[in-house]
């Protein structure tokens, strides 16, 4: 397969609607007639009955489709419910955890002043926190799990963004500093 037809495929597997010939040589800085050659070729290459996606032409223009002949494969894999995206709160206990962990929940209750036993019991069914053991007043300690490094893409917690970059409002960054100066005041009593 020549360089401009991989070039197409890697464009037309980006685009999520169909794609001209035209914009494609525009994106390619190609004549179009190159295009076309590679178009050909594409064609070919992603025959019906060839590889698992086919070249389709819709509304004068191309796009990667499936094999038709894996639908019923894809309909009971995309027909599984989908897990809901996270509520702020859960973000916030799930940041707090990733920041600052091992983590008590307790702190994590005074750090966002409010309960937050829902947040956390959701996000230990999910599968994104675990508990790592006991507080010596018993209260359960949590870390993230191997599944939060996975979810997020991260190599390794030293992989999670710096929160000095984060850029509050100034109201944002003096309740944000209140909490965590209450919060470490509190830890370093116990």
């Amino acid at each position: 397969m020549t360089d401009l037809a991989r070039r197409i495929e890697s464009l037309l597997f980006l685009s999520n609607q169909p794609v001209t010939e035209i914009a494609l040589a525009e994106a390619c800085e190609v004549e179009l007639e190159q295009v076309q050659n590679a178009v050909v070729e594409l064609e070919e290459d992603l025959a019906p009955g060839r590889r698992g996606l086919i070249l389709r032409r819709v509304g004068g223009g191309l796009i990667l489709a499936s094999d038709p002949e894996s639908e019923a494969a894809a309909r009971r894999l995309l027909s599984k419910p989908r897990t809901p995206p996270l509520t702020q709160a859960q973000a916030e206990t799930l940041a707090i955890v990733a920041y600052l962990q091992p983590v008590a929940r307790p702190e994590i209750a005074r750090i966002r002043g409010v309960s937050s036993e829902s947040a956390v019991n959701s996000l230990s069914e999910r599968g994104l926190i675990e508990e790592s053991g006991r507080s010596r007043f018993g209260a359960a300690i949590y870390r993230t799990s191997p599944l939060f490094e996975k979810v997020f893409g991260l190599e390794g917690l030293d992989a999670l963004p710096d929160p000095t970059r984060f850029d509050p409002t100034p109201e944002d960054e003096r309740e944000i500093r209140e909490r965590l100066l209450a919060a470490g005041e509190q830890r370093s009593e116990a």
